[in-house]
């Protein structure tokens, strides 16, 4: 009931904002890569606009609203969100009301993030987007636990494509079937990105950038109409951050931003924390630090990654959540697709137990390891490393697979920048 009146008080605060200074909006939904794309769109859109974005994951009914009213992100994960956290936001927000209409961002850069049905529908109605960038779904999505089928979440976020009037645009991904169908239902015009064929704007010849036996980043050449332009995104690997990219150009071009003046300010796209950021590890290892969130398609895509990088492999796996009845043929899946990449599979949580029993069917018994959580896996994982080795790190928020990071990690004391779930908030849990 807390909640609900907060919600209430904040997104009736939100839309006096939006009625005040009539900022456009660019939504973002989907399942893989949001923050990645909402990180380049804001890039791109910076360069000519006064913008802001969706700061953490401030994507929900308490998050959205306070986002349109100020940048209060850091504030609330030192904060935890407390009584006087809530009173100086509803303070400030007030007086900001009151500001010249050239001090508040032209654009709004935002997440909608949905979990349970009928959440979406009172997001744009109170956040109407002037433009829907619609990512992949998948066909094992997160928050399936709460949708009876993969079409029952696309219809869900099918919601922010519908919202957008005639003089609006849908951006939609070519490289999912599900993103691809709202074309049909949106009253908007549409635009495509991805890797495929027949998308409007491409990311071809995504590949691995290395120095000697290292990564340094991503490279791919984004292709628009009869133009194409090489990029390279340091510090962070896979096919994911190429799409984040192809998706902000194609925004970049709805707002008159040329393609050559978008790429330009993609070079120093900084990658998100816990997003397959590249890090250095103890015994000379790499590690590929992807343990921000995990589904189905994105730990297909962190270790087809994986895959990519020479020398002994290590893939260190936890539960996927929120898959509902797919859960464990999900699990079972990851592990024969790591089996096939990975010389050595560390699972951690409960659902794990499933990817592991696979992995042992396709690899050699011992070299497959289970624990019950990150805690007791992170010393064990520190022993499994020898040098030169590459690992991926991936989970679910709830498995907390930074933990492992944090102790294979070379320097520890850059955790707070580099790692995910730093905040004062995150650490007492």
């Amino acid at each position: 009931m807390k909640k609900r009146i907060l919600s209430f008080l904040l997104f009736g605060l939100a839309r006096i904002y939006i009625w005040r200074f009539h900022p456009r909006i660019v939504g973002i939904t989907g399942n893989v890569g949001k923050s990645s794309t909402k990180e380049a769109i804001a890039k791109i859109l910076s360069t000519r606009f006064n913008v802001r974005a969706t700061g953490g994951n401030m994507n929900n009914e308490i998050g959205l609203p306070v986002t349109i009213i100020g940048d209060f992100t850091q504030e609330y994960y030192k904060s935890g969100g407390t009584l006087k956290f809530w009173m100086d936001v509803f303070t400030s927000g007030i007086k900001g009301l009151f500001a010249p209409r050239e001090l508040y961002p032209e654009i709004l850069v935002l997440e909608y993030g949905v979990d349970h049905p009928g959440e979406m529908r009172p997001l744009v109605s109170a956040c109407p987007p002037t433009v829907a960038v619609v990512g992949a779904i998948g066909d094992v999505p997160s928050h399936g636990e709460f949708f009876v089928s993969s079409h029952h979440l696309a219809e869900e976020k099918s919601v922010l494509a519908q919202s957008i009037t005639k003089d609006g645009w849908a951006i939609l991904s070519a490289d999912d079937q599900y993103a691809l169908d709202m074309r049909r239902r949106t009253r908007g015009k549409v635009k495509t990105f991805g890797t495929h064929d027949g998308a409007d704007l491409r990311a071809i010849d995504v590949s691995i950038r290395m120095s000697g036996q290292k990564p340094i980043g991503v490279t791919c050449t984004l292709v628009a109409n009869h133009a194409s332009m090489p990029l390279l995104i340091r510090d962070t690997i896979g096919s994911g951050i190429a799409t984040a990219c192809a998706a902000g150009a194609l925004v970049g071009q709805v707002f008159g931003i040329g393609l050559a003046d978008s790429v330009a300010a993609l070079t120093d796209l900084k990658p998100l924390p816990g997003r397959l950021r590249i890090l250095s590890g103890i015994r000379d290892s790499i590690l590929l630090d992807d343990t921000y969130n995990a589904s189905p398609i994105a730990m297909k895509i962190a270790l087809d990654a994986l895959a990519q990088i020479p020398g002994r492999k290590i893939a260190v796996l936890g539960d996927m959540l929120e898959l509902g009845y797919k859960s464990e043929r999900a699990h079972e899946d990851i592990g024969a697709h790591a089996s096939g990449i990975a010389q050595i599979i560390v699972c951690v949580g409960d659902k794990s137990r499933a990817t592991a029993k696979i992995a042992r069917d396709h690899m050699p018994q011992e070299n497959v390891y289970w624990y019950a959580d990150s805690s007791l896996a992170a010393s064990e994982v520190q022993k499994l490393i020898q040098e030169g080795d590459v690992l991926l790190i991936k989970g679910s928020q709830s498995i907390r697979m930074e933990r492992i990071v944090l102790e294979i990690m070379a320097d520890p004391s850059q955790a707070k920048e580099l790692l995910v779930r730093q905040s004062t908030r995150w650490l007492e849990k």
